[in-house]
């Protein structure tokens, strides 16, 4: 539908919803007949007063219409039958058809709609249409909704207050008017923060320079991805050169931040050109909010590449090259070493021999195996490869940065200028000493000092530890000068330890900010105490609490004790450590193996691209979750088409030409435009939505499981192009670098969320957000993962937050075990329950532990900041130790369980199951471009990634409803489907879809369900 608001074309209602609108649907169940068309005594008693059956027949019918529309229809017997029939039956209305003569004259029909609303409450929307554009626009300035939520928001508003609805086209240019008014609005408000110099600067940023090729606003967009010194110098001016711009931040409260983000979005994905036609004060409040969020961004990109520069490419590669030097080393050492070793076993051989010990003798001895010029030889090159006795023995990479100095020096002056740093007590003097540096460099070069050297007097001994001093005050230093290389690197070294763990953090930044200062406190907390505590059903105090926590580990131990050499697989060795054979697989059995070459066989056979439509077609809120990053209407004529074809082209890695064709909806040009206006993180978040809860719907989903069991894990891709957004890992990306897709199913095999992380990092990391950050479905109760997302503070965390964790173990004789009371007798497993966990420690920190839980719980900070903050180079906090001893508890329920209870270890070996044969669809599906991901920037893999999960869950949902709708097929043959084989069967099936080759996208009707195939049919199996 198609309206002006404006002079402008306005269309964001589908055919489908202006002709649903304000009526009915095909037909109507038994409770909606009684809910909306049920007539009491009251309603007998109005429908009484008219005069002829078809009269009464017909009020009746317009009474329950506007029950269940809100509304009348314009042909008031426009109802389904069943309708009349059921309405009929109360009024004894003999002959039911006699209804179509009440709607030849409009003027009853008109008399009574007025009759009826008045005689309920409704009004006209005249009426209450000032208070309906407040509610709308008070929506629209505090969420940004698209036109489709506000629309459907509206309709909702309308029903609630006794509104009759208006016409679509009158409700459709209503809702469009307030978006327009309050986006008007947003933008004045914005413009108005702006001086009229910091505008001439925003709008400059727009024109491309004499000689150049792009605009200041495209180059200022585009982050670094060289890892070198000069690109963290390039990456720092950037930051400068925003800062330059003096446009300040939005006022807290004046703006929603949600609103300044979506508008900074648009101007971060617009074309340059588009902005410049934009009106002065949009383009003005565009630009702002796009600089205000280039800002942050430019900071965020600053700091990660300094420490990609640090981690991977000077601290990595000092260790490999003082590796590489022990090794050159080692043949002069063993040779010389060994000529040590024979004088001293001739000394021992004297000494040992009784005989009289002169200087004569054991010169003779030694003499006799080693010449003395030899001996001398070798003392001295030994002397010269061997590290003093006061320097560290495991620093020797300290050593080998130092010929690095040329590639850090172009940043020192400014990584702590440009960027401004604030520091905890600990890290106070580190960051001084770097603050400092620039002016110490600089005065050094005044003052003459010999070149490679720094004056001592400026230089803080507090900040040099002892594993730097060696080579920061050597012995043959010129008189008052300390090594410049090795104090530079002394600070870099410490500044990138204390950045990494939040102690020094930059306050202009969202990702290297300060967690502690996001945490609840003050009459926050005292506001959100309550509810969240409440929510998570954790006490203010402690002691009882504890004590059952306690009484549950007592009962796990001496459960296990009991029954250790009856009925559990796990046997103890003499050190007091479990040991377990390997988990058996299940057999498949013959009727399994036949169900599921039925079901091969059955499934019909489809192009990954009309899978996507089909997808659609079944789930309208799909299509609507797409929204362009401008945030305006979509005007575009077969937008699904394109949708499923950029859809396609992302998740399957093969790019635009296999999807390109002759179709409008297919071109180059329109599928390159949907990709970057509507293929972002928020969309398919919104379109998984309803694809996880159609699958919960799904008979055959239920019978895999409840939806309260997750899944977390991680797939690994290679990126060859330069980024500072992958990180090296030789296991997984031999001599390239890469990332991590972490992603998270349930139990009925949808996927719920992802996100990607830099490199290999260890998923306990980011565990905890990734579970509050899924797109629908239930809650997750119990969380299954491999042994990289175990340690004590995430199990901790975890079961405070709520869930049940169960890591999958792979090394279970090295697992520590843990008892509260130290005295309990626990029989053959009084040895395994070594440690003891300390209750006082946690009862000690409990206010703040539950704060910090309330706060991630709450959104209010990040479990990987906090869990960063928690940690000091692998050392927990005190804080932290006393979440990790609370951790304890349920750490060695759970390896109690897992020793001892099959059923237990086989629940999470399915699930673990379960994901790696989504990984391996994933893999099959993104096989284009050799499975790699080839986009320099963070936001490039996060929609491609992204895009790639949402296909996989549209896979997912399709195979389910196809491979549920054959069993009940099969059953209604007469045949029994065994419900044990039903629970093992995959929703990852593939050979019957199209992965490869030219893709179609021809629509397939909605109404009916794709034939499927004689269960006879061959079909090239695989490993489902």
């Amino acid at each position: 539908m198609v309206f002006y608001v404006g002079g402008v074309p306005v269309e964001f209602l589908s055919d489908e919803q202006v002709a649903g609108y304000g009526r009915f649907p095909g037909s109507l169940e038994r409770a909606e007949l009684e809910r909306y068309f049920f007539l009491d005594d009251a309603d007998r008693v109005l429908v009484g007063r008219r005069r002829g059956d078809a009269n009464r027949l017909g009020y009746a019918v317009q009474l329950g219409t506007l029950r269940a529309l809100g509304g009348f229809l314009a042909d008031p017997v426009a109802v389904p039958v069943e309708v009349v029939d059921f309405v009929a039956a109360q009024l004894a209305v003999v002959d039911p058809s006699c209804v179509k003569s009440y709607a030849q004259r409009d003027k009853t029909r008109l008399e009574h709609q007025w009759d009826i609303a008045h005689e309920f409450g409704f009004s006209d929307l005249g009426e209450r249409q000032v208070e309906l554009v407040g509610w709308l626009s008070d929506r629209a300035w505090t969420t940004g909704d698209g036109p489709r939520a506000m629309f459907d928001g509206a309709v909702v508003w309308l029903r609630e207050r006794r509104v009759l609805l208006p016409g679509v086209t009158v409700l459709a240019r209503l809702v469009a008017r307030v978006r327009d008014d309050t986006m008007q609005r947003l933008w004045d408000v914005l413009a108005g923060l702006v001086t009229p110099a910091q505008s001439d600067g925003l709008i400059g940023l727009l024109e491309v320079p004499a000689g150049e090729r792009d605009s200041a606003l495209e180059r200022l967009r585009h982050g670094p991805t060289t890892v070198s010194g000069s690109g963290l110098v390039n990456a720092l001016r950037r930051v400068e050169e925003i800062a330059e711009l003096q446009v300040g931040t939005v006022p807290p409260g004046l703006v929603p931040r949600r609103r300044v983000v979506e508008l900074a979005r648009w101007g971060m994905a617009a074309k340059t050109p588009a902005l410049r036609r934009h009106p002065v004060g949009r383009k003005v409040a565009t630009l702002f909010a796009t600089v205000v969020f280039l800002g942050a961004k430019a900071t965020d990109d600053a700091l990660e590449l300094f420490d990609v520069l640090m981690t991977t490419d000077l601290l990595a590669r000092a260790d490999r090259d003082s590796q590489a030097a022990r090794l050159g080393i080692f043949d002069a050492v063993a040779r010389d070493g060994s000529t040590c070793a024979a004088a001293i076993r001739a000394l021992f051989s004297v000494s040992d021999s009784g005989g009289d010990l002169t200087i004569e003798s054991l010169w003779a001895a030694i003499d006799r195996v080693v010449s003395r010029d030899e001996l001398r030889a070798a003392a001295i090159n030994l002397a010269e490869l061997v590290p003093a006795p006061d320097l560290d023995p495991a620093g020797e990479w300290r050593a080998s940065l130092l010929g690095r100095f040329a590639s850090v020096r172009g940043f020192l002056a400014m990584l702590t200028s440009v960027i401004r740093c604030e520091a905890t007590t600990d890290a106070a003097d580190v960051l001084a000493a770097m603050e400092q540096l620039p002016s110490l460099l600089a005065t050094n070069a005044s003052r003459r000092i010999p070149t490679g050297w720094l004056d001592a007097e400026h230089v803080p001994a507090v900040v040099v530890p002892a594993g730097w001093r060696p080579l920061v005050f050597p012995a043959d230093r010129p008189a008052g000068c300390v090594d410049r290389a090795a104090y530079v690197f002394c600070l870099l070294e410490q500044f990138h330890r204390f950045l990494k763990r939040r102690e020094v953090y930059a306050s202009a930044s969202s990702r290297w900010g300060d967690p502690r200062a996001q945490l609840l406190s003050g009459a926050a907390w005292d506001v959100a105490r309550g509810p969240a505590l409440n929510a998570l059903q954790l006490p203010t105090e402690p002691d009882s609490f504890l004590a059952d926590r306690a009484d549950d580990l007592d009962a796990a131990w001496r459960n296990v004790a009991g029954t250790l050499d009856t009925t559990t697989a796990a046997e103890i060795d003499a050190d007091g450590r479990f040991h377990l054979e390997r988990i058996n697989a299940v057999v498949d059995p013959a009727s399994l193996t036949e169900l599921r070459r039925r079901c091969r066989a059955m499934l019909p056979r489809i192009d990954i691209g009309e899978l996507i439509l089909d997808v659609k077609g079944w789930l309208p809120q799909f299509l609507a979750a797409f929204t362009a990053a401008s945030g305006g209407d979509a005007r575009l004529d077969g937008l699904d088409v394109t949708i499923a074809a950029a859809l396609t082209a992302q998740a399957l890695n093969v790019g635009y030409t296999p999807v390109v064709s002759d179709d409008a909806a297919l071109t180059r040009a329109r599928i390159s435009h949907v990709d970057q206006n509507y293929l972002r993180a928020e969309n398919f978040a919104g379109a998984n939505t309803p694809l996880i809860d159609a699958q919960a719907d799904v008979a055959l989903a239920q019978a895999w499981g409840g939806g309260l069991v997750a899944a977390v894990d991680g797939m690994r891709f290679v990126v060859p192009v330069r980024t500072i957004d992958a990180r090296p890992n030789p296991k997984y990306f031999g001599r390239r670098r890469g990332v991590t897709w972490l992603n998270m199913i349930t139990d009925q095999a949808i996927g719920i969320a992802d996100r990607v992380l830099s490199g290999t990092p260890r998923d306990s990391l980011h565990l905890i957000d990734l579970i509050y950050s899924q797109d629908s479905g239930r809650r997750p109760e119990v969380i299954v993962t491999d042994t990289g997302s175990y340690s004590d503070i995430v199990f901790g965390l975890l079961h405070l937050l709520g869930f049940d964790y169960r890591p999958q173990l792979a090394d279970l004789p090295d697992a520590k075990l843990w008892r509260v009371d130290p005295a309990a007798d626990y029989g053959p497993l009084n040895q395994t329950a070594r440690g003891r966990i300390d209750l006082a420690r946690v009862r000690r920190h409990w206010p703040d532990i539950i704060r910090v839980v309330a706060s991630i719980h709450t959104g209010t900070v990040s479990a990987y900041d906090i869990i960063r903050v928690l940690q000091r180079d692998g050392r927990p906090t005190p804080l932290g130790e006393a979440i990790a001893h609370y951790g304890r508890i349920f750490k060695t329920t759970h390896v109690l369980a897992y020793a001892s209870d099959e059923a237990y270890r086989q629940q999470i070996k399915h699930i673990r199951n379960r994901q790696e044969g989504r990984h391996d669809l994933a893999r099959h599906t993104f096989h284009g471009r050799k499975g790699e991901v080839r986009h320099g920037y963070c936001e490039g893999m996060e929609d491609q990634l992204g895009a790639l999960g949402l296909v996989l869950n549209c896979v997912t949902l399709w195979n389910t409803v196809y491979l549920d709708t054959i069993i009940s097929v099969i059953r209604a043959g007469g045949e029994n489907v065994d419900d044990n084989d039903i629970a093992r069967l995959s929703a990852y099936m593939r050979k019957h879809i199209n992965f490869a080759g030219h893709y179609t996208f021809q629509r397939h009707t909605a109404s009916s369900r794709r034939p499927l195939h004689h269960p006879d049919d061959t079909v090239d199996q695989d490993n489902d």
